[in-house]
């Protein structure tokens, strides 16, 4: 065996076995949060930030353990997937909470959505006033 090749093997493995360890640690770090963190909008940001770039290292990880350029395509289209719908969950699953009253209020360093809220729910109210004549 090439002594070069060796060495760049050794290289791949220990740059993936980085990668691997601190992806597990992100991951681990985002299901901590999801148990500890007080309320829905801590706990979603926990979810989400984490495990994002958590799955990129891993998936980067297992692209360089296989050693196969057809691999990389998938592993990207799976983390452009995650890329594209967690924030949009998070985002749901944010207003949901919001409009349902599970959040701690005073947690919140300023709340931008309540005007907005208040707003549609005046809108409404006044809608229903008049279709009701």
């Amino acid at each position: 065996m090439n002594p070069d090749a060796s060495a760049v093997d050794t290289a791949v493995d220990v740059v993936s076995a980085v990668f691997m360890i601190v992806g597990a640690v992100m991951s681990l770090a985002a299901a901590i949060g999801l148990l500890r963190f007080p309320d829905l909008m801590s706990r979603m940001h926990a979810a989400t930030k984490p495990q994002v770039l958590g799955l990129f290292l891993l998936l980067s990880a297992v692209g360089l353990q296989l050693r196969t350029w057809w691999v990389w395509p998938v592993l990207l289209v799976a983390w452009i997937f995650q890329l594209l719908t967690v924030p949009v969950s998070a985002h749901m699953v944010g207003r949901a909470g919001y409009r349902t009253k599970h959040l701690h209020r005073e947690l919140l360093s300023t709340d931008e959505l309540e005007a907005v809220v208040l707003k549609a729910a005046e809108a409404a109210r006044e809608q229903d006033s008049d279709g009701g004549r």
